[in-house]
């Protein structure tokens, strides 16, 4: 994935990393994941194809080194960090906010997931204390389909976060060229109420 970085950024980005001596693509990755404090780590997916394009533009060569392949950014690379300061300094600060965002998210899913998991144990104990004492025991099937329904839950919160991040990134990216504007907004919350609509329609019920 690649939510963190709006348009563009993620190539010069790497040619920042590059500048700081000649890297293999997994060292790349493992930077970037150490930047982000393991909340986000690219793919050779993502990685590669732009250092073929910047291969491709001058701006990077590569070597083989033994089975890996070693980039090195060019003059021509380092002339275009130069002419780029600014925009690298205003990545440098969307990082930090990523990071933070990021961090937050992972919070939260643990949180939830803890709380889930100590509903379920405490359920489990309730249980298992009727068994021993032989009083009624209500239904094993409705804790299980609320243990069910808990990590489903838990992958919806998932599901939600990474297309937030995604759809944040599309837009920061139009934000660069000017192209982002009301109508853009006014087209996302209709979607968005649409999607929820259809979504509680799944559940059986009329909600208002």
């Amino acid at each position: 994935m690649s939510p963190v970085f709006s348009h563009g950024s993620l190539r010069l980005y790497l040619l920042s990393l590059l500048a700081e001596g000649p890297k293999h693509g997994y060292e790349l990755i493992q930077s970037l994941s150490e930047r982000f404090g393991g909340t986000y780590s690219p793919s050779a997916g993502t990685i590669y194809p732009r250092l073929g394009k910047l291969e491709e533009e001058g701006l990077v060569t590569k070597e083989s080194d033994g089975r890996k392949t070693v980039y090195s950014i060019t003059d021509a690379g380092r002339r275009e960090l130069e002419e780029r300061r600014g925009d690298l300094d205003a990545i440098e600060l969307e990082l930090t906010d990523s990071v933070r965002r990021l961090a937050d998210e992972v919070r939260i899913g643990v949180t939830d997931a803890m709380r889930s998991l100590k509903a379920d144990l405490a359920s489990a104990a309730r249980q298992a204390t009727q068994a021993a004492s032989g009083a009624p025991s209500v239904s094993t099937e409705e804790p299980d389909l609320r243990t069910r329904s808990r990590i489903a839950l838990h992958d919806a919160d998932t599901v939600i976060a990474q297309f937030r991040q995604q759809l944040r990134s599309d837009l920061r990216g139009q934000v660069e060229t000017g192209a982002l504007t009301d109508a853009t907004v006014r087209q996302l919350r209709d979607d968005l109420d649409r999607v929820r609509n259809g979504i509680r329609a799944t559940f059986g019920t009329t909600t208002e």
